[in-house]
């Protein structure tokens, strides 16, 4: 048992896990950013320019609720497909939002790579250049003497 905790404490800290489970939590997070745009500012503005339409109250019915009064006995059976409407929109601006996020992520990527690198620091002598100069100065050593 303890073999097995350790290979999964291994696991759970390797660097792509950790990474996964940050990107699945802010994508819960953007996701409902994106569905509060949808519901809140975008499908408001949809429904004054189709009338007052709400997708998500359409639905057809395939068999109407058995009620007692204010009880109900049978709950209605119904495609909810103006739900599915409105799940199919949030799914496009999502994936339209991700598709400009790296989009834009990629452009800056390739800026930087545009970059040019620092100028590489001059070569210094090479050693076949240090050595004639050490023979340079010894033989004006010696020319001395």
């Amino acid at each position: 048992m303890k073999k097995f905790l350790n290979e999964f404490k291994e696991f759970a800290m390797k660097g792509n896990v950790v990474d996964m489970a940050i990107g699945v939590i802010i994508g819960a997070a953007f996701g409902k950013i994106v569905t509060s745009l949808v519901n809140d500012i975008i499908m408001p503005g949809l429904g004054v320019l189709t009338g007052g339409i709400n997708f998500s109250d359409y639905k057809f019915v395939i068999k109407d609720a058995v009620s007692n009064g204010t009880e109900v006995i049978t709950p209605e059976v119904a495609i909810t497909w103006g739900s599915f409407v409105q799940t199919i929109f949030d799914f496009v601006i999502i994936a339209f939002c991700i598709f400009v996020a790296i989009k834009a992520m990629n452009r800056f990527k390739r800026k930087e790579e545009e970059t040019p690198a620092a100028p590489a620091a001059p070569a210094g002598p090479t050693q076949e250049e240090l050595l004639a100069e050490i023979r340079d100065l010894l033989k004006k050593e010696v020319d001395k003497k």
